[in-house]
């Protein structure tokens, strides 16, 4: 069932300059960040799906495998994630492919993970890894988002240079990452030993 029409802001932000990245004040406890070297389409649907489920992030869902695989398989475009004790928190994608300028294509932190501080230490990372790659690190976020990610991208030194609004229709209730899931945040569980 679909809602009546809503208006969505497109805010495109930037940073070129590396020493403006402004540091976050945390990295998160046992954080680690991996590389996806080998390109997996099931690596990165699970993750969109998993961050992007209640934001409406559903273009990604309609991908086959051969069309996930034709993003990630691109010289230049790398997959990054987060875990917290090997489990996956949040992740990022930086499409280098059209330099000298960087994309983050995808930015995003599971359910259970968020205000634990990945948000702004994973920002910071990606931030680093683009200037490896470019001299210019560019993302876009809208208000179909959540709703921390605008102020997020500001604190860690990026700036607006467009914004956009539309109308788009979107069904009654966000995809989640499957029906019915349930969650609940990983900082009020203790880890089975």
């Amino acid at each position: 069932m679909a809602m009546p029409p809503t208006l969505v802001r497109t805010t495109y932000l930037e940073i070129t300059d590396p020493a403006r990245i402004v540091p976050a004040s945390r990295c998160p406890e046992h954080a680690m960040l991996l590389r996806a070297v080998l390109p997996s389409p099931e690596l990165n649907r699970f993750l969109y799906s998993a961050v992007g489920g209640d934001w409406y992030w559903r273009d990604r869902l309609l991908w086959s495998w051969a069309d996930w695989m034709a993003c990630l398989d691109r010289p230049g475009y790398e997959t990054w994630y987060a875990t917290a004790r090997g489990t996956p928190a949040a992740f990022f994608e930086l499409d280098a492919t059209k330099p000298p300028s960087v994309e983050i294509a995808i930015f995003g932190v599971l359910p259970a993970f968020q205000s634990l501080g990945f948000g702004g230490w994973l920002l910071e990372s990606a931030l680093r890894r683009g200037f490896d790659l470019g001299r210019r690190v560019w993302l876009h976020t809208c208000t179909l988002d959540h709703p921390a990610a605008l102020a997020n991208y500001w604190a860690r030194g990026l700036t607006s240079f467009r914004e956009e609004e539309s109308t788009v229709a979107l069904p009654s209730e966000p995809p989640g990452p499957w029906p019915g899931a349930l969650r609940e945040p990983i900082g009020v569980r203790q880890p089975a030993r």
